[in-house]
């Protein structure tokens, strides 16, 4: 098993009544290139967060809690400290 850390942004969009919509996932190369684009992204978003998780990539199994790297706006529950 080979463990890798991805680094993902992740933003969100108004949706139907107060539920916030997902946009597409951004991966990034680095933890600094992650919190570059979601701070970039938070001027256009309702809500933005920019995090790290580790695992097998091959196998799909990532851990559970990832790493919040930064956060700003409306965020799902999952993302509340």
């Amino acid at each position: 098993m080979t463990r890798v850390t991805a680094f993902i942004v992740q933003s969100f969009a108004a949706g139907r009544g107060n539920v916030l919509k997902a946009d597409k996932q951004i991966p990034c190369n680095s933890a600094d290139a992650a919190r570059r684009m979601a701070e970039r992204l938070s001027a256009t978003k309702l809500g933005v967060v920019a995090f790290s998780t580790s695992g097998d990539a091959e196998l799909g199994e990532f851990d559970d809690l990832p790493i919040i790297l930064f956060k700003v706006g409306q965020l799902p529950a999952a993302f509340e400290d």
